[in-house]
């Protein structure tokens, strides 16, 4: 969809979940064995709408980071992240820490990690879902000003501003 690159350390993760859905085609990499397997998810029910809905609360939260509304209600992210098991590990050579999934890294877990590993780098408000309400893709704003409003300027953002041109 977008020629942005990926969003930096584990933000990837995150970013890669969003963007498992392609709101426009609604095609949803999910459904098929690979793309559950990027994700370490099986065909169970349960665990993929688990996944959907994380992805969902994910996606609205990365919308209230480029200043748009919701775009659905869903669970909030916070009540969800809360119930994933963390553990702060040190590592014995340099002595530097990080909190790492306690329970096996499901996928709620590895996503909390990221999450916190984004908020203490600082770089967790740069991951966007794109304006375009066909769109809502995640991608990591790398503008100076962190202004970043479209996944891509060569498709949703000449698409917005050609819709805004006709306009008038």
């Amino acid at each position: 969809m977008n020629e942005r690159s990926a969003a930096p350390g584990e933000l990837a993760l995150v970013e890669s979940l969003v963007n498992t859905l392609d709101l426009e085609s609604g095609a949803d990499s999910l459904d098929t064995a690979d793309g559950r397997a990027r994700f370490g998810l099986t065909e169970d029910d349960g665990e993929l709408a688990r996944a959907r809905e994380l992805r969902e609360s994910l996606r609205v939260a990365l919308l209230a980071h480029a200043g748009h509304a919701p775009h659905r209600e869903v669970t909030p992210l916070g009540e969800l992240l809360a119930s994933a098991p963390l553990l702060v590990t040190v590592d014995e050579d340099d002595g530097s820490a990080r909190l790492t999934p306690a329970d096996g890294a499901p996928l709620l877990s590895r996503t909390a990690a990221a999450v916190a590993a984004a908020l203490i780098a600082g770089t967790w408000t740069r991951l966007k879902a794109c304006e375009a309400v066909t769109c809502h893709w995640a991608y990591y704003d790398r503008s100076p000003a962190g202004r970043g409003r479209w996944c891509s300027m060569q498709v949703c953002g000449a698409r917005a501003k050609m819709r805004r041109y006709r306009a008038k």
